[in-house]
């Protein structure tokens, strides 16, 4: 089983698919939650669900969700038949959920937009995709202060 640093980093840029997602054709909406609203879901474990919504709504692998969530395609793949995440993934999963809530209001509720520039290089973040930042914790506030910046106009 491979271990958090063995994962591979999302894929680069490149084009989905041609279709316009947005939110309201998905009948999912993530919605922000506090910090300690994320604490007490994570203990009790997020559904898989919410991981399959989730997928589909960034435009993302399977594989790419699990290493969003630091684990294992098999582990996702074992999670999802027993109907929901572990505390860690849990939280990642709320983590991401929050970031996307973000997205979609800074980005007007277009999921494929969010979805697009998830895998665009951005110069803030030394030229790389902001998806491929989110493996990590610190990743998250990156690209949520990103997104903040984008959405009180303040630009580089």
């Amino acid at each position: 089983m491979p271990t958090p640093s063995q994962h591979t980093q999302p894929a680069p840029a490149k084009r989905r698919r041609s279709a316009s997602t947005v939110v309201e054709s998905v009948d999912y909406r993530p919605q922000h939650v506090s910090g300690l609203a994320i604490i007490e879901q994570a203990r009790q474990g997020v559904t898989t669900r919410q991981v399959d919504q989730l997928t589909q709504l960034l435009q993302i692998s399977f594989k790419e969700m699990a290493t969003l969530l630091q684990i294992a395609e098999r582990t996702l793949h074992r999670f999802r038949s027993e109907g929901h995440l572990d505390q860690q993934a849990s939280e990642r999963l709320l983590l991401l959920e929050n970031l996307t809530a973000h997205g979609l209001l800074v980005f007007d509720g277009r999921a494929d937009a969010l979805a697009d520039w998830l895998r665009y290089p951005l110069k803030e973040l030394t030229n790389q995709p902001p998806l491929t930042l989110l493996t990590t914790i610190s990743g998250f506030g990156l690209v949520d202060d990103v997104l903040t910046r984008i959405e009180y106009g303040v630009y580089s």
